[in-house]
């Protein structure tokens, strides 16, 4: 398999609650997530991280857009759909949907993420859940 395919396979189980360990699989122990605010070094705190999200955002989905690769580089621009269900970021549920854009690099060594980078629009999470107010 390719970078782009294994990345593709792994964030085809993002949704699926049954497969999310199938979905950190992607990651090698010692992988760094930058933009991020919070997660340390290492697949702990990767893992803490999305455990976080799947019980604030339980039907968080991704959807790819559009994914090129170059080396051990492979770039992913994509949305996430979900609604708000559980605390996130100190914000109480609102059972409000979300959407959300970003762009990430992820760069793999032997079939894993060691690294990444990410733009995500987090801002526009936290005017959709309530917790910051729309710009006028």
């Amino acid at each position: 398999m390719t970078n782009k395919e294994i990345i593709a396979d792994r964030v085809a189980a993002f949704a699926d609650p049954a497969r999310h360990s199938y979905y950190l699989d992607l990651y090698g122990g010692d992988a760094q997530l930058h933009g991020y605010a919070g997660v340390g070094p290492g697949k702990e705190g990767i893992v803490a991280f999305y455990e976080g999200f799947w019980t604030s955002f339980p039907d968080a989905r991704v959807i790819v857009h559009e994914m090129l690769e170059d080396g051990d580089k492979v770039v992913v621009r994509f949305s996430l759909t979900a609604t708000h269900q559980g605390v996130f970021a100190g914000v109480p549920p609102s059972g409000r949907p979300i959407e959300s854009h970003g762009i990430t690099i992820l760069r793999m060594r032997d079939g894993k993420c060691v690294e990444r980078w990410s733009c995500a629009d987090f801002l526009s999470v936290m005017i959709q859940i309530g917790a910051v107010p729309p710009p006028a």
